[in-house]
């Protein structure tokens, strides 16, 4: 009956995994697609347990046996030529001896893991892999980064947005420290490796149990902060590594050499009257090749620094209710519209799509969600982009009465043409999820970046929010100061092209990191053809 159980759990989970196989790869870039790995999980757990109550089942039989021999062995073996003088004893030694051994032995052999093992294997195939893993890791490193968090807050799980009581809330253990660490020395990322491999040390001293040793943990540490120039500390990490393990060969082989280098580095100092070397910037060291001027502005935006929101700029942007242009729908129920920055121009819209919509949406783009991609300036060919951490897909109107009526939406208050504007985009953000700063117009150095869909350039961009995030996963806007968070059912529009058709250079934008929760957006990109009518176009280039 066991065995049975465990089958037909095989049996439901293939069908469902295989339902999901063609998107398996990069599970990290969507946590729409991680939940279903889930689910998976916790089929495999009633799996395992399933194989658990058929090995305690066997187990207590071969128990039972064994007491009841036990208690006439005890008995038999006091007199035992006045035991078997009874006929029916002698018989039921031969018989137990002849056959109900054999079932017992048969019992204690017989292997109630076939279904759990066939059922993980099968499984095996659609599990993350290394990408996978190494992929979550560098976006724990990149939000590091990005929201300026120390490793003890990581650690801990107290992450800005995680609110006390949480049952979400999630700790590392020395392992998963260790790992991080790791991951960043195979990058030669050894700022990265020095902060998590000083936590992991942290955690051990604290007395965490840990498979990980100290002295392992040591000889990562002390040679990611020789890589970074700073001598004195790895010594003294080695020194402490030779106190644990006195026979370690490449740690003494390392003392001998610090010491040669520290000496020189002293004697080089004083002779050539070097200053002091300044101490490190963190954010100038983290990464392969530190950040680049944007980079860091773009990660201030995302921590809510930099805003340039003068008092100014505050008066020019209103709130209203707007029926666009006397639409005869919109007169009736107007929308709730609210400038969140003046040049560009980004509106927002409130409550423009409801939450039926939005379920359906996610629904209808969860299966055939892809990492997505972006057109290479140089060949224009579609590739995955390693700086837009997310899935997408694409939804036509005429897949689900939704769709069109969401376009029609779309059209009727902006006043454009969505005819020739792209399908709508639907992307769900994974760990870390963040797509760095980028244009959505194609520009002069491009001029084949639309050429395919003969409909012109992106005039336009529509951008609903369809999830709330706890925290990260703002839009900003690295140009001009600016910063939209994400509201759930609310949408912001701006033009990417003045009225002249030249491109507008401020619109550049970015996805921050998501840190807590889950991110699903859904866009539409407006062409230039169809709207000569909508939208004149102005004399002047930046008109």
């Amino acid at each position: 009956m066991v065995k049975m159980g465990v089958r037909s759990v095989c049996c439901i989970l293939l069908v469902s995994l295989l339902k999901s196989s063609s998107a398996h790869n990069d599970f990290f870039t969507s946590i729409g697609h991680m939940t279903d790995l889930l689910n998976t999980e916790k089929d495999l757990v009633t799996s395992l347990k399933d194989y658990i109550k058929a090995e305690e089942s066997k187990l207590e039989q071969v128990k039972q046996w064994a007491e009841k021999l036990d208690a006439l062995t005890a008995t038999a073996t006091q007199d035992p030529e006045g035991f078997l003088g009874h006929p029916v004893n002698a018989f039921k030694l031969m018989k137990r001896l002849n056959t109900e051994w054999g079932e017992v032995e048969d019992l204690v052999l017989k292997d109630m893991s076939d279904g759990f093992i066939s059922n993980l294997t099968i499984q095996r195939q659609y599990f993350p892999n290394n990408e996978d893993q190494t992929g979550a890791a560098k976006a724990l490193l990149r939000l590091q980064d990005t929201y300026q968090l120390d490793t003890q807050t990581i650690s801990s799980g107290d992450l800005p947005g995680v609110t006390k009581g949480l049952p979400f809330k999630s700790t590392m253990t020395v392992e998963d420290c260790f790992e991080l660490g790791k991951i960043a020395y195979s990058d030669a990322d050894y700022y990265h490796t020095e902060l998590w491999m000083a936590q992991a040390l942290k955690q051990l001293d604290e007395g965490e149990e840990s498979s990980v040793e100290v002295v392992t943990v040591l000889d990562y540490l002390s040679y990611s902060v020789y890589q970074q120039g700073e001598l004195e500390r790895a010594l003294d990490h080695t020194k402490r590594l030779l106190s644990v393990d006195p026979e370690h060969q490449r740690a003494l082989g390392n003392l001998k050499y610090f010491d040669y280098q520290l000496a020189k580095q002293k004697e080089a100092e004083k002779e050539q009257s070097v200053k002091e070397e300044s101490k490190k910037e963190p954010e100038k060291k983290a990464g392969n090749g530190g950040y680049l001027p944007e980079k860091r502005k773009y990660e201030q935006l995302c921590r809510g620094h930099g805003v340039r929101m003068s008092p100014r700029r505050q008066r020019r942007l209103h709130c209203r209710y707007y029926n666009s242009n006397r639409h005869p729908f919109y007169i009736i129920g107007p929308v709730k519209q609210e400038d969140e920055w003046d040049r560009p121009r980004i509106i927002r819209y409130h409550d423009i799509i409801t939450e039926k919509e939005m379920e359906k949406v996610k629904e209808l783009a969860k299966p055939r969600l892809r990492r997505a991609t972006i057109s290479n300036p140089i060949t224009g060919v579609l590739e995955t982009a390693q700086y837009r951490i997310s899935k997408s897909a694409w939804l036509a109107a005429y897949e689900h009465p939704v769709v069109d009526r969401i376009n029609q939406r779309i059209e009727d208050i902006t006043g454009l043409d969505v005819k020739t504007a792209e399908e709508l985009q639907v992307a769900n953000y994974g760990v870390g999820g963040q797509y760095e700063p980028h244009f959505d117009f194609g520009r002069k150095d491009e001029p084949d970046a639309f050429k395919e869909l003969g409909t012109g350039n992106r005039i336009a961009t529509w951008l609903f929010y369809m999830s709330d995030v706890a925290a990260g996963g703002a839009t900003v806007f690295t140009e001009v100061g600016a910063a939209v968070k994400p509201m759930k059912g609310s949408a912001v529009f701006w033009y990417n092209l003045f009225p002249s058709g030249e491109g507008d250079y401020s619109t550049r934008h970015a996805a921050c990191p998501v840190l807590l929760g889950n991110k699903w957006v859904s866009n539409k990109w407006i062409h230039e053809r169809g709207q000569e009518f909508r939208r004149p176009c102005g004399l002047k280039e930046a008109d």
